[in-house]
């Protein structure tokens, strides 16, 4: 009897252990942190106008800011200089080059999150025969001629065409705003929908 009771007691003893297993894995999985979205960091961003009949003929316009996530904007570098009566694409170099040895392509992450994305434009009223008016920062439903779609068929703007007209000028503006709208980017959503990952404004000159 008394090895009986022995056996039992050890097997008691074994169940009690493993229940405490399974709990203190249960309170571990209960304690781990969520997951957070990684933050987008932006040191170079490069607006690149291609002239789409010679594209040889680029012109680039860039800003940066060297500390990223510091107390440091993005800091304008160039103004933009476009050849009257002619027609370009504008296409981006962004970049994280914090760490020189490991520069990241941020632009290849908004392709990536293009249903997440969107460009907006604002600039001097007829600094472009087309799209015409002044751009749709202030309202959505202005023309841009965006030459990219999401899997849900709504622009992203990584891709524009842009055409200068004949006349010359000097001292316009140009400003490209990029606008993050996870879960709440549709056909009508505008720039002050979602958060501001950079909004840029450039000296704008034809001649």
């Amino acid at each position: 009897m008394k090895t009986m009771n022995l056996f039992k007691n050890l097997r008691l003893l074994a169940i009690l252990c493993s229940a405490i297993t399974i709990v203190g894995c249960n309170n571990d999985d209960d304690a781990a942190p969520e997951e957070e979205n990684e933050v987008e960091v932006f040191t170079d961003v490069t607006l690149i106008f291609t002239n789409t009949a010679d594209t040889s003929d680029v012109v680039r316009a860039s800003a940066q800011d060297p500390d990223g996530t510091g107390i440091q904007e993005l800091q304008i570098l160039d103004a933009i200089t476009l050849a009257a009566d002619t027609e370009y694409t504008l296409t981006y170099e962004i970049l994280n080059a914090l760490d020189p040895t490991d520069v990241e392509d941020i632009g290849a992450e908004i392709l990536g999150e293009d249903n997440e994305h969107q460009f907006f434009f604002s600039f001097t009223e007829g600094a472009f025969t087309s799209p015409t008016g002044n751009g749709n920062i202030d309202t959505a439903s202005e023309p841009i001629n965006y030459n990219d779609q999401d899997e849900n068929g709504n622009p992203v703007g990584l891709s524009t065409t842009w055409t200068t007209p004949a006349a010359t000028s000097a001292g316009g503006m140009f400003t490209a705003r990029l606008q993050h709208q996870p879960d709440i980017k549709t056909a009508t959503t505008g720039s002050n929908d979602g958060d501001t990952d950079f909004a840029l404004t450039f000296v704008l000159n034809v001649q």
